[in-house]
């Protein structure tokens, strides 16, 4: 087929490999403009920019594609049988939708209808689901609402992460795709309309959703900090500094919601269940390197009654 692929985060890399692998023709890819990143601000491209560079492919970085009379003509000379669309991060205007025959594909990593929205990955894990996946659909005008064509499950292991769980779900994802273009052209594969009533929203991620709120059940409130690495992070406070928590775990324990617990080279803070407490395992003050709860207890002395906030 002819395609055009629009997507930008790493996530949609793998989609857009296995589709030229696949062999089909990409003769554009679009992703977002190039923007600067860190102190310096120095331009760094979009991991699919990369990606397309390092395939040989043209690439399209329009900053608006609404009312974009050029993009649009561009789009329609090429006359591609679908536009594949894996976290491009633009809401799809309807000239586009209309484009192609077979429409605009995409590639959402959660189990539609539950999980619509910007972070179905994060959501799902910080919402303690077991079980999750990845979905083909159809766009249409509302948010993730279109039309389900395929869909794969995966677990969501004990020990996963945002970080961990989204390269498999990506890899699942852009095999998940291939499958989808080549029962699309067969007629294999048949849209099924989503069940609204069923539908949850992932929504895009916000720096407060990493406060810890130790009135929160202790396990509900590890799955979050797995649920979002690298960002926003876990953290909460100590004597008015922030102290991030990269790594902890639930622990058999009675303490009020809180309230630090100290026993030799374990630091343990009271959750609202009242039965579990949420053992800190990796800490980082606010200003200083990572370090372990034993370097913790040692270089700021917390004493058990003390506080987090």
């Amino acid at each position: 087929m002819i395609l055009v692929f629009c997507g930008t985060p790493s996530f949609a890399v793998p989609t857009l490999d296995a589709l030229v692998l696949a062999g089909h023709s990409l003769p554009l890819v679009v992703t977002q403009p190039d923007r600067g990143r860190g102190r310096g601000m120095d331009v760094s491209f979009s991991p699919v920019k990369d990606a397309a560079l390092r395939l040989g492919i043209e690439v399209a970085q329009p900053a608006a594609i609404k009312n974009n009379l050029e993009f649009r003509a561009r789009l329609e000379g090429i006359r591609a049988d679908a536009i594949v669309v894996v976290g491009y991060g633009r809401i799809i205007p309807q000239w586009m939708i209309e484009l192609p025959r077979l429409g605009n594909l995409n590639l959402h990593g959660s189990l539609l209808p539950k999980y619509r929205g910007a972070a179905p990955i994060q959501w799902a894990i910080a919402n303690g689901e077991t079980v999750t996946g990845a979905t083909t659909m159809r766009i249409d005008a509302g948010l993730d609402t279109g039309d389900i064509l395929l869909q794969r499950e995966m677990a969501i292991d004990a020990e996963d992460t945002g970080e961990t769980l989204g390269p498999r779900l990506a890899s699942m994802g852009a095999a998940l795709m291939v499958e989808t273009l080549r029962g699309l052209e067969s007629g294999a594969v048949r849209a099924v309309a989503q069940d609204d009533a069923r539908a949850t929203l992932a929504p895009i991620l916000r720096k407060e959703d990493g406060r810890m709120d130790f009135s929160r059940a202790a396990r509900n409130l590890l799955d979050r900090l797995r649920g979002f690495q690298p960002w926003p992070g876990a953290f909460t406070a100590f004597k008015g500094k922030t102290l991030s928590v990269h790594r902890a775990r639930v622990v058999d324990a009675r303490v009020a919601s809180g309230e630090i617990l100290v026993e030799g080279s374990r630091l343990m803070v009271g959750c609202g269940d009242g039965t579990a407490a949420l053992e800190l395992l990796e800490v980082q003050m606010e200003g200083k390197r990572r370090m372990t709860a034993q370097e913790f207890i040692n270089g700021y002395r917390p004493r058990s009654g003390e506080r987090v906030e």
